[in-house]
């Protein structure tokens, strides 16, 4: 018998991958993207120790101690689907949110890259899709070299690591 509560966070996320994988194989499950968001969101806030926003809050998911707002997107990047498009964002020219928190997971969940990333930055460099009424981003390797954008791979590496 497996016991998981002596399991690292490490290990319970690589078991998660090959249920799913599992579920996928017997056509119980089509996606491979069911635990990313929430997984994001603990890591950022528990690295940054922000505070996470009721489910109700509108276009944010934690908000800083100087009461930055921070909208936390997570992709899993999947040996079946390559795509770096986070999911969407909704009314960005309102403002609802500062900054951009996203992470790139592989198969295992292993954090590839994650950055903090200006609202300024995610509006240019986003298209808007009249279909869905929001703006489409990804999180490609350039968004790390604009002036801004913060890499913060590491903290939330280490995060994961620890756990």
């Amino acid at each position: 018998m497996i016991k998981l509560h002596e399991m690292t966070v490490a290990d319970l996320l690589s078991l998660h991958t090959q249920i799913g994988e599992e579920f996928r194989l017997r056509g119980i499950s089509r996606s491979a993207n069911a635990l990313t968001g929430d997984l994001a969101e603990y890591l950022f806030c528990n690295a940054f120790d922000w505070e996470q926003a009721a489910n109700s809050a509108k276009g944010y998911d934690a908000i800083g101690k100087d009461q930055t707002r921070y909208q936390i997107k997570g992709r899993r990047v999947h040996r079946r689907n390559k795509s770096r498009q986070l999911s969407a964002i909704r009314e960005i020219e309102a403002g609802h949110f500062d900054v951009l928190a996203g992470v790139l997971f592989d198969d295992d969940f292993k954090v590839r890259c994650a950055a903090l990333i200006p609202r300024a930055i995610v509006q240019g460099h986003s298209k808007y899709n009249r279909h869905t009424n929001s703006n489409r981003f990804m999180l490609s390797d350039n968004i790390w070299s604009l002036n801004g954008v913060q890499d913060v791979t590491n903290r939330i590496r280490a995060l994961l690591d620890e756990g």
